[in-house]
């Protein structure tokens, strides 16, 4: 289970609508699995309304900032422009980190957003809760 407050999961969907119609991309971060900061992170891809990639420098960046700050990387979460909110075939390729979630906000339609967080380990994905607090 993955907790955070409903202002940061609001800011995290607000990255996502802002980005559109590409994907966007970033990092979840906290301790203890309860979220503290969403770091919002460039696509790189050359087609980022389809898929997103992560530029690795940036991505060390930010890993050296969560380490001076003592906080861990809790999830990346990228968006779905046009289908729902769950790991595609190249999300699972993508999963190099099977010890963090993958939170996917769907903006498909004309129905408000929708984020939902998986675990993706050796291929295998299991959703797991997304709580949200006060």
């Amino acid at each position: 289970m993955l907790t955070l407050k409903k202002e940061l999961l609001t800011r995290l969907i607000g990255q996502c609508q802002k980005k559109f119609p590409d994907e966007a991309c970033g990092i979840l971060a906290g301790r203890n699995n309860i979220a503290e900061e969403v770091y919002p992170l460039t696509n790189i891809s050359d087609n980022p309304k389809l898929c997103y990639a992560i530029d690795s420098k940036e991505q060390l960046t930010i890993f050296k900032q969560l380490r001076n700050e003592n906080l861990e990387m809790l999830a990346i979460f990228h968006s779905h422009i046009e289908v729902e909110a769950y790991p595609s075939k190249r999300d699972v390729e993508l999963a190099f980190y099977p010890d963090s979630s993958y939170i996917i906000v769907s903006l498909a339609g004309l129905r408000p957003p929708v984020a939902r967080s998986f675990r993706i380990s050796e291929g295998k994905i299991s959703e797991e809760e997304l709580l949200t607090v006060e």
